[in-house]
C-alpha cells in the first residue's frame, strides 16, 4: 500500500485549536435516510463541543436533535497545497436549559442569517480526528 508522507495527523487538542480558527464548517446528517451536509458558522464551547446558532422552524433541528453527527472544517491554501481538515463526532442536542440559553445567547455563535428567536444547537465532541497536509509545489 502507499504511503503519502504528506498527511499528518493531529491530536486532539491540535484539533481544537484549529477549529477555533475557523468561523465555517459542515454539519453531516441523515436527511428522509440519505447523508445531508449543510454548511453552518459555529463556536466551539469551553467543554470543545460546537455549537450552532439556527432559527426554531429550521428542518436542522429535527433532524439532529438526539442523533450521532459528524461536523467537519477545514482550512487549505491551493497555491501551496497545504491544509487541514477536522471532524467532530458526537451526538447534537437542542439547548433547552433556559440558563443556557441566556448564556450561549451572549458568549455563543451568531447566526449570520437574521434570526428572530434563536435555537442553539450543541454537538458532543465524542470523537475529535484530524490530519494536516504539508505542503508539496511543484508536484504533479
Amino acid at each position: 500500500m502507499f504511503q503519502n508522507d504528506a498527511f499528518r495527523p493531529l491530536d486532539r487538542q491540535e484539533c481544537l485549536r484549529l477549529l477555533a480558527k475557523v468561523p465555517v464548517g459542515r454539519v453531516v446528517y441523515t436527511r428522509q435516510a440519505l447523508p445531508a451536509v449543510l454548511p453552518v458558522n459555529f463556536s466551539l464551547d469551553t467543554d470543545a463541543s460546537v455549537l450552532l446558532c439556527t432559527s426554531p422552524g429550521a428542518d436542522l433541528l429535527r433532524a439532529v436533535d438526539g442523533v450521532v453527527v459528524a461536523f467537519e472544517a477545514d482550512d487549505f491554501d491551493a497555491a501551496t497545497r497545504s491544509g487541514w481538515s477536522v471532524v467532530v463526532t458526537g451526538r447534537a442536542t437542542v439547548v433547552t436549559d433556559p440558563a443556557e440559553q441566556e448564556r450561549l445567547s451572549q458568549a455563543g455563535p451568531l447566526s449570520w442569517m437574521p434570526l428572530r428567536d434563536a435555537v442553539f444547537v450543541r454537538i458532543e465532541s465524542e470523537m475529535v480526528t484530524g490530519r494536516e497536509l504539508g505542503g508539496t509545489l511543484g508536484t504533479r
